[in-house]
Formats: C-alpha cells, sequence, structure tokens
C-alpha cells in the first residue's frame, strides 16, 4: 500500500537574521546546488521517484504532476513576498485563478467586480454559471453595493482586483475582508498588477491572493505561469491544491526555473517601471492630446487616498491614458509608436501599448478612447518622446514640446 509523503522542510535558513525580502530572493533563499556547489540550483526534471523498502516515499515526492522541488522552491519565495502560509504554481494566471472558483461548490454566489482582468471576467459569466455558481458582478470600488450583494448562507466568495485592469480602480481590501467574513465568505485578490512590492493583500484580510505570474513576477515575457498564495493551509486551500493536482495544472520545471529567475530581480524592476510610470503620468496629464490620465499615484485619481494607504512604496507600472479624438485617434496614436511595443499583456521590462477596447470586443466596460500602457525600465524620457510624437501625430497637434 503506498504511504502518504512527507512534506520536506522548506524553511530558509538565512530568514532568521532579518534580511530583507530582496535580499532573500536576489539570492534565491540563499539556495545553491550542493553537488556542485553553483550558486544557482539546479532543474528538478524528474516525473516518478523511488519508493523506500517500505513503499514509502520518504523523500516528499511521488510524480511530477502534483508536485515538483524547482517548483516547491519558487512557491516558497512567492510565500515570503506575500507573508502567506503556502503558495502553488500553476500554468496559467487564468488555471490560478479559476482553481479557486472550481473549489467552491454548485449553487454557492460568488461576488465579483464589474472591471476585471477580461478573460476570467468572460469565463466567470460564461463557463463559471454553466458549472452552477450563481456570479454576481458588482462596483468593486463599491463597499456598500458590495455589502448590499451578499446572500446570507450563499455567498461563498468575493473576488476583488485591485488596481483594476485597465481602469485601474482601487477597492478597500480590508472593508471587502471584513464584508466577506461576516458573511462567512472567502475575500480572493488578484493583486498582479499592484504585484506584492507593493501590497501583501493577506496583511489587509484577504484569504487568498492571485497573480498572473506571466506578468511582473517573471518580468521578461517569456514565461506563462499563474500563482496563488494562501493565509491558511485549510481544507479550502487543499481543494485547491487537489484540483491542480487531478487537472493537471502545475507548472513546468523549467518554466518554474525562468521564474525564479525573473524573480531574483522583482524589487528593482518593479520599482523602475513604476517611478517610470508615475513620471509618465505626471507628464501626459498636462499633454495637449490627452483627456484624461488614469493612474492611482495622481492626487486627481478618486481613489489615490486609499491606494497611498493600501499600497506601501509605490502605485505601480501599469497607466491608461484617454486620447483626445477618440477611438480614431487612440487607434491612430498606438499605430505610430516606434519604441513602445504595440502588443497584449504587462509588466515586462519592455514597455508595451494596446488599445484594450479592440481586443476585449463587445460588452466591453473599457471606454474606446483608452490606451493602456505597461511601462518598462528604458529610459523615461525616450518613452515619452516617443508616445509624444504618436500622440500629436495622431490628433494633429503640433511638434512643439511642452
Amino acid at each position: 500500500m503506498a504511504r502518504t509523503p512527507k512534506t520536506p522542510s522548506k524553511k530558509p535558513a538565512p530568514a532568521k537574521t532579518g534580511w530583507s525580502k530582496r535580499t532573500l530572493t536576489a539570492q534565491a533563499m540563499g539556495g545553491i546546488d550542493e553537488e556542485t556547489r553553483g550558486v544557482v540550483r539546479p532543474i528538478h526534471v524528474a516525473t516518478t521517484f523511488i519508493r523506500d523498502p517500505d513503499n514509502a516515499y520518504s523523500s516528499g515526492f511521488i510524480y511530477g504532476r502534483p508536485d515538483n522541488e524547482t517548483v516547491r522552491e519558487t512557491e516558497a519565495i512567492i510565500a515570503m513576498w506575500e507573508d502567506a502560509k503556502a503558495a502553488m504554481l500553476f500554468s496559467s494566471g487564468m488555471a490560478a485563478a479559476t482553481s479557486i472558483f472550481l473549489a467552491l461548490n454548485p449553487g454557492d454566489h460568488v461576488i465579483a467586480p464589474k472591471v476585471m482582468y477580461w478573460s476570467l471576467r468572460n469565463w466567470l459569466k460564461n463557463d463559471a454559471v454553466r458549472l452552477g455558481l450563481n456570479v454576481e458582478f458588482v462596483d468593486g470600488t463599491d463597499t456598500a453595493a458590495v455589502k448590499a450583494a451578499v446572500r446570507k448562507g450563499q455567498t461563498k466568495l468575493i473576488w476583488a482586483e485591485t488596481p483594476s485592469n485597465p481602469m485601474w480602480s482601487v477597492a478597500d481590501l480590508s472593508a471587502l475582508a471584513d464584508i466577506a467574513h461576516k458573511a462567512g465568505a472567502r475575500l480572493a485578490v488578484d493583486s498582479t498588477c499592484a504585484t506584492p512590492v507593493f501590497s501583501q493583500p493577506l496583511t489587509l484580510g484577504a484569504d487568498i491572493v492571485m497573480h498572473a505570474a506571466t506578468k511582473s513576477m517573471n518580468g521578461h515575457s517569456d514565461v506563462v505561469a499563474g500563482a496563488l498564495a494562501t493565509a491558511k493551509d485549510d481544507e479550502f486551500w487543499q481543494r485547491i491544491a487537489a484540483n491542480r493536482k487531478n487537472l493537471g495544472a502545475i507548472l513546468g520545471p523549467f518554466e518554474a526555473f525562468l521564474l525564479m529567475r525573473g524573480l531574483r530581480t522583482l524589487d528593482l524592476r518593479v520599482r523602475a517601471a513604476s517611478a517610470n510610470a508615475m513620471e509618465l503620468a505626471k507628464r501626459f496629464s498636462e499633454h495637449p492630446s490627452v483627456a484624461e490620465v488614469l493612474y492611482p499615484g495622481l492626487p486627481s485619481h478618486p481613489q489615490y487616498q486609499l491606494a497611498k494607504k493600501q499600497m506601501k512604496g509605490g502605485f505601480g507600472h501599469m497607466l491608461s491614458v484617454r486620447v483626445k479624438g477618440g477611438e480614431a485617434s487612440a487607434v491612430a496614436t498606438a499605430a505610430a509608436v516606434e519604441l513602445w511595443k504595440r502588443a497584449t499583456s504587462l509588466g515586462g521590462v519592455e514597455s508595451l501599448i494596446e488599445h484594450r477596447a479592440s481586443i476585449e470586443g463587445e460588452g466591453t466596460p473599457c471606454p474606446p478612447d483608452l490606451l493602456r500602457l505597461s511601462a518598462g525600465i528604458e529610459d523615461v524620457d525616450d518613452l515619452y518622446a516617443d508616445l509624444d510624437q504618436a500622440l500629436r501625430r495622431a490628433t494633429g497637434r503640433s511638434n512643439r514640446k511642452k
């Protein structure tokens, strides 16, 4: 008879010294290859493992589908950043997010924000409903509306995304956590764009935090991955783990290795990109071709004070601009850039621009004049100059710089 494997201890020895998360991450928690003494740990690609003579698995590993050492090492870094009890990696952000909803029961009521990541919103509107979940969309920034939407004994999950893509509104996580817990529900937060550098939702009362690790966590636009981190290793978390195992949604070891490489520079990259985003937001808020800049770091943002309280040290690398002249001018602006890359996704070291409404299609809450910007780590003057000339060309404004 097979025996349940023991989970190897993942206590990073350097943590007791009080070193910072940035320091520990830069050195991948201090791990080395013990056999060669290399400063980079090897990729563990084995899919099956030797049993002990008594039929147990003292190594803690049985098979590659539910577990992998390289994945565990990367999960430990994410758990540290989120002040979490545990973390899990998935084959994509969508795999991570949907695994939470798949751990619910048919008939459970879910509250989700009207403005959120479009692919997950579509999944909730279609597949989740087909699977028996009752999904209700409300304004995630309106705590009174969220509270009013709670159904006694039925609401089991409140989903939040902050800042929300692509309008960058900010939800009050502490208030939402209080609403959820009083209703006997959980709060799960998509914190992809805030990144764990600036926000740790679990410390604000959330139960689970989700990241599309494809984005800022990896930071190099070459890995598709998702991550969850939890405040409690409870029965619900184990349901999610079972779903990952049974659906084969674990991240591959090579991708986990690349994600580990990206995480080593997380703090540096995110802070540099966010500084660029802040500077661009300030400059374009005074640009003659821009009707509005959406960025939580601007004092003009409706949730600026909340963002300042909830996001420590920065406001993220994502912003949007609404172009004067409407949709045609916005599309023409994206077509005229030379340095910015016209591409979907976000969080890479390169700066990306996208006319989001045309991607999301019919039913999108995204205004047609909006361009979503993911600031990278290039020289901010170059980024400004390129988008400035594109805006002026598209809107027929003078090339004279302000």
